[in-house]
């Protein structure tokens, strides 16, 4: 996905996610996934929403098993919220109304 979404792998994790000076909303998705794939463009608009005051960043599970299975993602959709490179928040699945509104709403939360 392109966009001001910031694709993230196994090899560049810690540095843009866990070393990151703004929080980081971390999607966990993968091509197969018709939900990852509806709330795509959600997260994407969040991501330009907030212009960097949070960092968007989308982790292709197949291509990052490593990091998926670091941080126990069992099930996609998965979103975490990270906040000086700690797990803050953690929502498995996607919302089935408001998703933009509940997803920011999720974020803010953990902030």
């Amino acid at each position: 996905m392109a966009g001001a979404c910031v694709n993230v792998n196994d090899a560049n994790f810690k540095a843009e996610v866990l070393e990151s000076p703004v929080p980081v909303l971390v999607d966990f998705w993968a091509p197969w996934c018709a939900p990852c794939r509806a709330i795509g463009p959600h997260v994407e608009a969040l991501a330009t929403d907030w212009n960097g005051a949070v960092k968007v960043v989308k982790v292709n599970v197949d291509e990052s098993p490593n990091v998926a299975m670091q941080f126990g993602v069992r099930s996609i959709p998965m979103l975490l919220v990270f906040k000086a490179g700690a797990v803050a928040k953690q929502k498995v699945g996607a919302p089935s109304t408001n998703v933009k509104g509940a997803l920011k709403e999720f974020v803010e939360s953990a902030l």
